[in-house]
């Protein structure tokens, strides 16, 4: 679908996004104020490790926009942030599946509690509409041909789908019980600049540019939908504003490639020997395959635009310009720690 998935006649004025610091949070309150003019736009964020002011660089000046750095789990900074919106997109959330894998209370209590905390406001506040922003892994596994619908029974395999799934439900339970308008969008692995370099994409970009193994789980044989960023947005956006209430949309780019396939799209594009790939000892509990029906959102007129060449090459060249953005990440104490525990034990 194009840009404009809603004209200016919309009712939304103030908006909410919580995790706007992240990454696919920032897109898309760059989309909001690019494309709705007469919009507000609110950002709550925590700041941990993976949300950063620098993110929001290019559109902080912009007086439609207001930051407030806080966390969704606590209801006094849910309720400064949330006074007089007419939606909340909540995107704010713990995601790395290997961090979940670690140990972390922090999954819980912001996949679920603080997610609670927004659906408390929003009860409180019935003229809000409230989307989740969720992920396909809390379908879990799903053998080819099948392509998981939203009414499939959920199935997460590790604490982070688990967590995310307990939020879902909580979305649904609130809609159901108490009337609320809300929905839920379940994205498929979304990849784009901005993207935090403990994910596969922009660890592969990184790593490459800088001459450094390229750690694939197992075999490398697992199966995903790569979503560029921009398109995902453009699913948020639409449902935001033309969703159902009590309504799941899956997003998903629709074309199924191996983990294996997408290094070697890296290696390519950055020009990166394929010395450098280096298969580690596989994930706990690693999921082999996710793959989306989304025939429901494509009714509301979404279809992906981005491929994945072009969606790769647009990543890859932001990265490689960006230096600046992501070497004092990466070469920082807690990000050396993390990577040691991830892969060096491997």
């Amino acid at each position: 679908m194009g840009d404009e998935t809603n004209g200016p006649g919309s009712s939304l004025r103030r908006i909410l996004v919580t995790g706007g610091a992240g990454f696919i949070g920032s897109h898309l309150v760059r989309r909001l104020l690019r494309l709705h003019p007469r919009v507000e736009v609110i950002v709550l964020d925590a700041l941990t490790y993976a949300g950063r002011r620098e993110n929001l660089a290019d559109v902080l000046p912009d007086p439609r926009l207001t930051f407030i750095e806080g966390s969704i789990t606590l209801e006094a900074d849910v309720s400064r942030s949330a006074a007089g919106v007419d939606a909340i997109v909540n995107v704010a959330a713990e995601t790395h599946v290997d961090r979940s894998i670690f140990g972390g209370d922090e999954f819980l209590l912001t996949n679920v509690l603080g997610t609670k905390r927004l659906l408390d406001h929003v009860r409180a506040t019935p003229s809000i509409r409230y989307v989740q922003v969720s992920t396909d892994e809390v379908y879990g596994d799903v053998e080819a041909p099948t392509r998981s619908l939203e009414g499939d029974p959920l199935a997460g395999s590790s604490p982070y789908a688990a967590s995310k799934s307990a939020g879902d439900l909580l979305v649904l339970a609130y809609a159901r019980t108490f009337g609320i308008d809300a929905s839920i969008t379940r994205g498929s692995n979304t990849y784009g600049p901005f993207q935090f370099p403990e994910k596969l994409v922009p660890l592969f970009i990184t790593n490459a540019l800088d001459g450094l193994p390229m750690p694939i789980y197992g075999d490398g044989r697992q199966v995903r939908e790569m979503l560029y960023v921009e398109d995902h947005c453009a699913a948020i956006d639409l449902v935001l504003h033309a969703g159902e209430r009590g309504t799941v949309y899956n997003v998903g780019a629709g074309v199924e490639q191996e983990n294996l396939e997408t290094a070697h799209a890296i290696l390519h594009v950055t020009g990166a020997p394929a010395s450098l790939l280096a298969h580690v000892e596989d994930r706990l509990g690693h999921d082999r395959r996710y793959a989306l029906d989304c025939s429901r959102l494509a009714a509301l007129g979404w279809s992906p635009t981005i491929a994945f060449d072009d969606g790769l090459r647009r990543t890859a060249d932001w990265f490689a310009a960006n230096r600046a953005w992501w070497e004092p990440i990466k070469s920082g104490a807690a990000y050396e720690a993390y990577t040691s525990r991830a892969y060096g034990e491997r």
